[in-house]
């Protein structure tokens, strides 16, 4: 095998093992990371529990809203 075979070889290479070799690195990167991480999953859990405590007082001012004024719903 001449300088022409490495050649070959060395095109070879770089068509289709570096190309493929390149997305499978980046696909196996990605599948790790697709999880959340600890500080993610805790700062989700502060956001949901932040929401129920403002859906309780949209609905406790909703209720006050009712009873002090009747018609507020349609003034909107």
């Amino acid at each position: 095998m001449g300088g022409g075979g490495v050649f070959v070889l060395a095109v070879l290479f770089l068509t289709i093992v570096a190309p493929l070799w390149i997305i499978f690195h980046y696909v196996t990167k990605w599948r790790s990371a697709r999880g959340l991480s600890a500080e993610d999953e805790r700062t989700l859990a502060e956001l949901w529990e932040s929401a129920g405590r403002m859906e309780n007082r949209i609905v406790s001012l909703e209720k006050i809203l009712d009873s002090e004024a009747p018609g507020w719903r349609s003034r909107q």
